[in-house]
């Protein structure tokens, strides 16, 4: 505790004019971190390795029998590009490869290792225009393998495609984002620019193998580029002005029909089932003799077909059943008179309807037919 105290009265904290000044100070050296704009590193000259390299390096590469043509067409500018740096250069038609090594007039140890990204650009279907910027101090290169990303085929050439977009479009809007040259070739995809747009680059690509499209980085980076022109942001975090895409899977799994609960774990092992001899022993026919448990099994055999016999006899029966009849429904008493029939008054018709002719005069009832001895109703005497 002592050594604390002393400590603290060694060193009391900073307070007034000392606070502002160190204040002052942290802000500073924030502002060393960020480049200022225009600034450019010194090329690296003769002067600076005056005695050359000890030892020659080479790098050698194999490139592809369609890329031989074009080689061939741009090999003396590639000759030429080298020469500047005295970097010798060797095109082998027979072996399908090119070699870079230094020689006894170069100065500059990188040139080497840029010579080397070159000629792998230059195999990756990369046009020499663009490949040749790799000579430059502040222009790198990134070769990102995507050939195993996705074990599906048609699905990897589904992806990238989405890469590059309809017409190249997304393509270039990533390459003007970055300012980077982006090359997407069989399973390769070569990026050509300076540091920070190359890590942007990695990002996107690998981000669209694994089924995030590309707009999504796409509109980051926009956002990003709009934040860098405010000094005042520059120090700060982006986080709240970047949008959060989530994944979303819409595809939800199928639950199986028959779900199987897992049981508790118990250090015990289950019980041990019985066996034949076990259950014998259990119910005394282990004593029997092999007459009686012959004889037991044919009476348990009997049983069980009489069961059987029984069941099959109630099935057959069950057709020869009658089925039950519905109740008679009895006609309410008191019902009203107007619903009965009048018997009498059918029977008179039907008398008529007898002695009706067609065309015949109307018949006339017995008490107006005349009787003999009668002349138009009247006695003659």
């Amino acid at each position: 505790m002592a050594s604390s105290t002393e400590a603290e009265s060694v060193n009391p904290a900073p307070s007034g004019k000392k606070a502002k000044w160190n204040k002052k100070q942290a802000v500073d050296e924030s502002e060393l971190l960020t480049v200022p704009e225009g600034w450019k590193e010194s090329p690296f000259t003769k002067e600076d390795n005056p005695k050359g390299l000890l030892e020659e390096s080479s790098f050698a590469t194999l490139f592809p029998k369609y890329r031989e043509a074009y080689l061939k067409e741009c090999w003396p500018l590639v000759q030429k590009a080298l020469g500047d740096s005295h970097i010798k250069a060797t095109l082998d038609l027979i072996e399908g490869s090119i070699t870079v090594s230094t020689t006894k007039k170069t100065f500059d140890p990188y040139a080497i290792i840029r010579a080397r990204d070159l000629i792998k650009l230059l195999a990756r279907s990369v046009p020499f225009e663009q490949a040749v910027r790799i000579l430059e101090d502040d222009v790198a290169c990134d070769i990102i393998k995507i050939g195993t990303l996705v074990r599906n085929r048609e699905r990897f050439v589904k992806r990238r495609q989405r890469l590059i977009g309809p017409k190249g479009s997304t393509l270039k809007a990533l390459e003007l984002l970055t300012n980077c040259y982006v090359m997407v070739q069989g399973n390769t995809v070569s990026a050509l620019g300076p540091y920070s747009g190359l890590k942007e680059v990695r990002k996107v690509v690998l981000d669209t193998l694994k089924n995030i499209h590309p707009i999504y980085n796409i509109k980051t980076l926009m956002i990003k580029r709009e934040l860098a022109k405010d000094p005042e942001l520059r120090v700060q975090s982006w986080e709240r002005f970047l949008p959060n895409f989530k994944h979303k899977n819409l595809n939800k799994r199928k639950e199986p029909k028959k779900k199987t609960v897992k049981k508790e774990y118990t250090p015990f092992p289950p019980q041990q089932p019985e066996s034949q001899v076990d259950k014998e022993l259990a119910t005394g026919e282990f004593f029997l003799r092999e007459s009686q448990k012959k004889r037991k099994k044919l009476e348990e055999i009997k049983v069980k077909q009489a069961e059987a016999l029984t069941k099959k006899q109630e099935e057959r029966n069950k057709a020869f059943i009658p089925p039950k009849e519905k109740p008679v429904k009895k006609a309410k008493q008191g019902a009203p008179a107007e619903g009965k029939i009048d018997v009498e008054a059918i029977k008179e018709k039907v008398k008529k309807a007898k002695f009706k002719k067609l065309g015949a005069p109307p018949v006339r009832p017995a008490s107006e037919v005349p009787t003999a001895g009668t002349k138009n109703g009247k006695n003659k005497g």
